[in-house]
């Protein structure tokens, strides 16, 4: 069976021969056990009759020949290997036989465990095996040999098939399962001695495959210290913060926790019910995780501590919940009935939740002893030992829902199932930090708890994320950013009119496949809108310069602009970080840029009230804009577009574009000062028009410069104006400038330069207004 790592290479494995050993075997004796190995940390192993006892504890009439055999042959065919603890190999086994002595198991499953290494990591043949302790061991053993190398990787056809083989071998015995489990949780308890990356690598797959598989075959006991174990690996900081906090809350409230049992027995035993109540504490891992899943503090949970009435008989169970819920207020939404509606996992028990003594929360789990064995042990908890009952196996398929599941799984596999199909359907219950959705042809998708029909589409499909309008969960119409649940059915509705999904989507989703798609499929949206701007920049260049353009021309000259396509080259231009006028001079090497012709625009005048500067005519050159403007469409366009930062553009006015490399297109008003800024960088002037298209209207930003008279009720009046005429006032700054007058610089959206107007015409047949002017710095 694979290692984990624990032991050195084969090397150094014994030399010895064959035959001699297992004939010596075969006349063993119990009376004269070899002398105990002392590990590298300088504490002994187990002896052979402490195993052996161990096992008549539960088991009278258990074969102690068949024992000392094993325990004798595994010891030797190990011989002077080691582990990486410096322990003797052997112990390794060893404390597997006696994890699952613990369970109560099987001769056969003790020996077993004790061999499981043998054909693996020594000489040690099956048909040897075989001979000496019989085929059913021997087909153990093999079994257990099988599931080499069980790593966990990214690749899920991978993972998968390696589940599947781990499945199919533990379908023909579930002995397998045991003794695996039993392995692993020994690897789990010394892998400090394990170099850092192999230990993170084994505590993930713990966590992920082993811990799971355990609590669903009920063996809860196990998966618990399974998960804490690789809880403590993967993250030391939160385990020992979570486990100081439980170690010191258990302390304060120790005496509570006795108080409560000694209540709980006494109230029962008054009504003659024989109990055992015993309180015990969540452990790490699990706190953590549901600190996690419920984003709640440590304080804020009220289940730490749990109490088990154990009873003789189920009668016994609900006249106990009577009792309790008579006595004391009950927790409302807290009560579960697993006793008349058992898991799939075979689990039976009451729960409920009480305000007990000291006004403490209680939370209850009644059950009887055959349902506490079953809790306790899963599977492992069936009489695997009883004879007469046919083989644990058979036994197992009648009696353990558990075992059933485990076995439909591998009739999932006999259908033609493929990899990642099979490990979907295996997670289905494996994994509960998991939620499993259905398309509506039947089809399992597997996505993380919380998810959405968006990530649900994307897991279907990149195309069908991509193309995603709406969904319908379970035949209803559904927001697409509704949670899914467990068993939904969901239909996503498409539409080849969207072409790339939102950008918002990447903040909702929660899988890394959705986030990827999200993002590719914006950048290829952002590229395509880049490229075409950079096309029209380019045309527009070669009209006005009145050359020829084509792409094969332009193919030919993409060594000289260091771009491996049109596209690129495209895409570079409208980014700004080529110019229209590079690729010209790449193509036609003579091309010489001509120099705008100047045109001089004069402004009037301004006054110099209410503290503008007064502005004297500006005169400044404005590339020629021959040929076809390129429509916006303002702020909700798909370029990235903005408009000038004092003042804004509006539908009406003629508006210039001016392309800053890396962030888009800047509107300006043609009679914006700012302009003169951008004289000398005619490649930079872009021809725009106002894209009147849109069916809705759209508002655009203005900033207007009121002179209002200081008396009372003079601001009231004039965002009252605003507001009658549907303006949107985004900003309001005030500055006294005389005891009089005020400056009023107010920032408002309108949805064109008529409206704008009609609000200035408003404001200046105001009594206390003696000024109103649009402003444009």
């Amino acid at each position: 069976m694979a290692r984990s790592g624990h032991e050195l290479p084969r090397m150094q494995k014994q030399a010895r021969t064959r035959a001699p050993l297992a004939s010596n075997l075969a006349t063993l004796v119990p009376a004269a056990p070899p002398p105990p190995e002392q590990s590298g940390r300088g504490v002994k192993m187990m002896r052979q009759y402490d195993l052996i006892e161990r096992v008549r504890r539960y088991n009278p009439n258990s074969n102690e020949a068949l024992l000392n055999r094993a325990y004798v042959y595994a010891m030797r065919a190990h011989g002077e290997q080691r582990r990486a603890s410096g322990d003797p190999y052997f112990s390794h086994p060893l404390e597997v036989a006696a994890i699952l002595t613990d369970l109560k198991l099987d001769d056969a499953t003790i020996a077993a465990a004790l061999l499981h290494d043998t054909i693996e990591d020594t000489e040690t043949t099956r048909a040897e095996i075989d001979q000496m302790f019989g085929r059913d061991i021997g087909a153990l053993v093999e079994g257990l040999t099988k599931l080499k190398k069980l790593d966990l990787v990214t690749k899920e056809a991978k993972q998968a098939e390696n589940l599947r083989k781990l499945l199919l071998a533990i379908a023909s015995d579930v002995r397998v399962l045991l003794i695996k489990l039993a392995d692993r949780l020994h690897n789990m308890r010394t892998l400090g001695f394990m170099p850092v990356e192999s230990r993170r690598r084994i505590a993930e797959e713990t966590l992920e495959i082993y811990a799971p598989l355990a609590g669903r075959m009920g063996m809860h006991e196990m998966r618990e210290e399974l998960e804490d174990l690789s809880f403590r690996e993967l993250n030391p900081d939160a385990y020992a913060v979570v486990a100081a906090r439980l170690s010191n809350l258990a302390e304060r409230h120790k005496h509570l926790i006795t108080e409560i049992e000694n209540q709980l027995t006494r109230k029962l035993a008054d009504r003659g019910i024989a109990a055992r109540v015993t309180g015990r504490r969540k452990r790490a891992y699990s706190v953590w995780r549901k600190m996690e899943r419920k984003s709640v503090g440590f304080e804020q949970l009220s289940d730490i501590f749990g109490f088990r009435v154990v009873v003789d008989t189920v009668a016994d169970c609900y006249q106990a919940l009577g009792i309790v819920h008579t006595t004391w207020p009950v927790v409302p939404g807290r009560f579960k009935d697993y006793i008349s509606t058992p898991k799939q996992n075979d689990y039976r028990s009451i729960h409920t939740t009480l305000i007990g003594p000291g006004n403490q929360r209680v939370e209850l789990q009644i059950r009887t002893r055959d349902m506490h064995e079953v809790a306790e042990y899963g599977i492992a908890a069936h009489a695997l030992y009883k004879d007469g009952l046919g083989t644990p196996t058979e036994l197992l398929s009648r009696e353990s829902s558990a075992y059933a599941w485990l076995r439909r799984t591998i009739e999932l596999l006999a259908e033609g199932s493929n990899p990642e199909e099979f490990l979907e359907h295996t997670k289905l219950e494996l994994f509960h930090d998991q939620v499993f959705c259905f398309t509506p042809n039947g089809k399992l998708i597997a996505l993380p708890r919380s998810a959405t029909p968006i990530d649900f589409a994307y897991a279907v499909h990149t195309d069908v994320g991509n193309t995603a309008v709406g969904c319908k969960i379970n035949g209803k119409i559904a927001p697409l950013t509704s949670e899914l649940g467990n068993g939904d059915e969901v239909e996503i509705i498409t539409s080849k009119a969207q072409t790339a999904p939102p950008t918002a989507w990447e903040s909702i989703v929660v899988t890394g496949k959705a986030r990827a798609a999200i993002r590719r499929a914006t950048r290829a949206a952002v590229r395509t809108q880049y490229t075409g701007l950079g096309r029209r920049m380019v045309d527009r260049l070669f009209q006005r310069a009145k050359i020829i353009y084509s792409d094969e021309k332009l193919t030919g000259a993409l060594p000289r602009l260091a771009r491996a396509s049109i596209e690129d080259v495209m895409s570079a231009v409208g980014r700004g970080e080529l110019k229209a006028s590079d690729v010209a001079r790449a193509m036609y090497p003579d091309y010489k840029e001509e120099r705008a012709a100047a045109m001089a625009i004069k402004r009037k005048p301004e006054s110099g009230w209410f503290g503008l500067k007064r502005l004297k005519s500006v005169k400044f050159k404005v590339p020629d804009l021959q040929g076809p403007a390129i429509p916006i469409r303002g702020i909700n366009s798909e370029l990235p577009v903005r408009f000038a930062p004092n003042g804004g553009a509006v539908p009406g006015d003629r508006i210039v574009g001016i392309l800053t490399p890396g962030k888009g297109i800047t509107i300006y008003p043609i009679q914006s000062p700012s302009l003169s800024a951008f004289e000398d960088e005619p490649e930079r002037w872009l021809d725009v028009r106002w894209d009147d298209s849109e069916g809705a209207p759209q508002r655009f930003p203005a900033r207007l410069a009121v002179l209002s008279v200081n008396e009372p009720g003079s601001l009231a009046q004039i965002t009252q104006v605003i507001a009658e005429h549907d303006g949107n006032i985004e900003n309001i700054r005030m500055t006294r400038r005389a005891p009089d007058f005020t400056d009023v610089a107010i920032d408002l959206s309108v949805y064109d330069l008529k409206h704008l107007n009609a609000i200035i015409a408003q404001l200046r047949a105001k009594p206390i207004v003696a000024k109103a002017e649009r402003v444009n710095e």
